[in-house]
């Protein structure tokens, strides 16, 4: 895993075309993104077959926000998702943010999974929220007081 670069983006738009059509952000999301290292971290994840995961965390103290996350499905399952959320829970910390907030389908029962694990709650539901008219879940992972998450250990 290492910080996404400007050399990154077409892959990595590329990739968010593929692994989310109907949504997916624009090339020139990546590069406002990563044009403002000072509120924003973007990472990737690689394998011998290029770019397999990403991610990316915007924080505005006190306030920390999941922005996307995202692995390949030939990739799923071996703990990169882990790994990526760590690493912006790490980060959020680090920024000194009080909570983690991130949206998440509510048909995306996988990804609810990983985000429980951490110890994340839901606390709202957007309705009708992604372009086809699938509801958000708003979960937060509050970062002040225990330094643990349930997946990741002490920090």
């Amino acid at each position: 895993m290492r910080d996404m670069t400007l050399d990154d983006v077409t892959a990595v738009s590329v990739l968010e075309q593929k692994l989310f059509p109907i949504d997916a952000w624009p090339l020139q999301m990546f590069l406002n993104e990563l044009a403002q290292p000072d509120t924003r971290r973007y990472l990737v994840a690689e394998s011998a077959d290029g770019i397999v995961g990403y991610a990316g965390l915007m924080c505005i103290e006190p306030i920390a926000d999941v922005q996307t996350i995202a692995v390949v499905p030939d990739y799923e399952g071996r703990g990169i998702g882990s790994t990526l959320l760590t690493a912006l829970i790490d980060e959020a910390r680090r920024r000194y943010a009080a909570d983690l907030l991130l949206e998440v389908r509510a048909d995306n029962p996988r990804a609810q999974r990983l985000y429980l694990r951490f110890g994340f709650e839901q606390i709202h539901v957007r309705p009708r929220y992604y372009r086809d008219g699938v509801d958000a879940l708003i979960m937060r992972l509050q970062l002040t007081g225990d330094e643990e998450t349930r997946e990741g250990g002490q920090r």
